[in-house]
């Protein structure tokens, strides 16, 4: 069964031939001017839309669609999340970046391998992404999701290893 993976919302339209303004994750530019495609969700079903031009505005794209040419066209898709095949996400990531869903649930232990917690989520303050650990003491810590600090991920392994420094969880 094929995996969806939401990269975008479609915010409104713009102008009067059937162009969506899209918001879309921060940073991602390349990524989402690089699609030919993208899903939307239909009931149960996944509607593919072809995409004939993207330019970017500001913090967000102005998307043409194939066959669609008119606001009125474009009015049912307000307010719809975008999605791409969670393949094609994982050909564009770079050898240190990884999915969410796929952090979420992983093991954290520091550098002497002793466990400290598990990620309960991922979040971003605009510098990094922050890893949130659920600790051995039930509380919610922040960690920066950087090299300094986080020093491997193993998806296999189903485990991160952090550089613990003095107050990081407390």
């Amino acid at each position: 069964m094929t995996k969806y993976v939401s990269v975008g919302k479609i915010l409104n339209f713009h102008g009067i031939k059937g162009e969506a303004k899209v918001g879309f994750t921060k940073n991602q530019e390349d990524f989402f001017c690089s699609l030919n495609a993208v899903f939307v969700k239909s009931e149960n079903d996944y509607k593919k839309l072809d995409i004939s031009n993207i330019r970017l505005n500001k913090n967000f794209a102005l998307v043409k669609f194939d066959g669609i040419n008119s606001i009125n066209e474009l009015m049912e898709y307000k307010g719809a999340f975008l999605y791409v095949e969670e393949n094609t996400i994982r050909e564009n990531l770079e050898e240190d970046e990884f999915l969410i869903d796929e952090l979420v649930g992983l093991s954290v232990f520091d550098a002497d391998g002793k466990k400290q917690g598990f990620v309960v989520g991922v979040s971003n303050n605009g510098a990094s992404d922050l890893l949130s650990v659920r600790t051995n003491s039930k509380k919610i810590v922040l960690i920066p999701f950087v090299k300094a600090i986080v020093t491997d991920v193993s998806i296999k392994d189903k485990k991160i290893i952090i550089n613990n420094i003095e107050g990081l969880l407390e």
